[in-house]
């Protein structure tokens, strides 16, 4: 059979967040952390026998597998090991080191899809305001390293655009606010194309909220490991946070029915192994107040969080659309999913 007559790899890298399966399916096979641990001894190694680049030693068949870990298992070998050292090769939306990209593809590919590139076609996701030249450096690791037979790079607002709309008939036309781990963009979109002269940014992204919550059980005095507080957070935020419609409200739940809301985190420290438990309380409803809970809502009043930036979502939306085209603003204004909201750490492709 031909690639044509296979299902298409799709691959949507964030950075927080990849999530990879094929063409067809409802849901990701796979979502794993962008995040990759090197093993310092084969580094070490590498640079006393005068070798600086560990891709091509890699490539000569020197790196192990134990050398070079992506995903959950990188997080737990650099908790449990010193020797791993972790890096993300994609920051901000934008991917900094290639040859750890390079890899990471390689993992995803072998070690996760168990799929030969050379029979598939590729369908992968960019940031917007992603400079060309990253779309060639990914257009030549896949046709010179992978082989692949096609491959069609999609900007990750136009798929969730397209995945917003239920009925046969998509306009792909609207307004769509990414809020990535990394990045956070307003991108007006007119029949499929992004204006990409329109595209607004905000600073405030879902790291932010992890963040927050880290800050929030550090300074309840929680008995959590320093090097576990991060992960605990993310997994925090992704397991019992909620939003909620009265925040005044909540807390008197939450305070009158401690044993119903407040639920118990159970883990391991990395170091010695002992077990450890914290609870999760205020934290549930708070991490998501910096997106859009009750009537603190950091994106509409984003002064109360950062004093560098103070302008509110409706007007940042307002001011892409009115930068926009004058022949596009009307059908921006009045589309039916004029504000598609894509998460980046919801389960789910674009």
């Amino acid at each position: 059979m031909d690639a044509a007559s296979r299902p298409a790899v799709v691959i949507d890298n964030g950075t927080g967040y990849t999530k990879m399966g094929f063409a067809g399916n409802v849901e990701p096979c796979f979502i794993i952390p962008t995040v990759v641990a090197v093993n310092d001894s084969f580094l070490n190694q590498s640079r006393s026998s005068g070798k600086g680049n560990w891709q091509a030693q890699y490539s000569a068949g020197v790196m192990a597998d134990l050398d070079f870990v992506i995903g959950e298992d990188a997080l737990s070998r650099s908790r449990s090991s010193s020797t791993y050292n972790l890096s993300y090769p994609i920051n901000h939306g934008q991917v900094e080191n290639w040859d750890t990209m390079e890899r990471f593809w390689q993992q995803c590919l072998f070690n996760y899809l168990r799929c030969d590139p050379e029979d598939h076609y590729f369908l992968l996701t960019e940031s917007p305001l992603t400079a060309p030249e990253n779309r060639e450096y990914t257009g030549e690791i896949m046709f010179e390293t992978f082989n692949v037979p096609g491959l069609y790079i999609a900007v990750q607002p136009v798929l969730a655009l397209a995945a917003g709309y239920t009925t046969s008939k998509c306009e792909m036309t609207g307004v769509v606010v990414d809020v990535g781990d990394g990045a956070t963009h307003i991108v007006p979109v007119a029949d499929g194309y992004v204006i990409g002269s329109s595209i607004k940014s905000v600073p405030i992204t879902g790291k932010d909220v992890t963040l927050f919550v880290q800050q929030l059980l550090k300074e309840r005095g929680e008995n959590i490991p320093p090097e576990d507080s991060f992960e605990v957070a993310r997994k925090v935020k992704e397991t019992y946070c909620y939003t909620c419609s009265d925040i005044v409200k909540e807390y008197n739940k939450h305070d009158k029915e401690p044993a119903k809301y407040i639920k118990q985190w159970n883990g391991v420290k990395p170091k010695t192994g002992a077990p450890y438990t914290c609870d999760i309380g205020y934290e549930r409803f708070l991490g998501p107040e910096l997106y859009f809970c009750g009537n603190l809502k950091i994106f509409f009043h984003p002064e109360i969080y950062n004093s560098d930036f103070t302008t509110p979502l409706p007007v940042v939306i307002d001011k892409c659309i009115q930068s926009a085209p004058i022949d596009t603003r009307r059908a921006l204004y009045k589309a039916k999913h004029s504000a598609v909201w894509r998460v980046d750490h919801v389960q789910g492709f674009p």
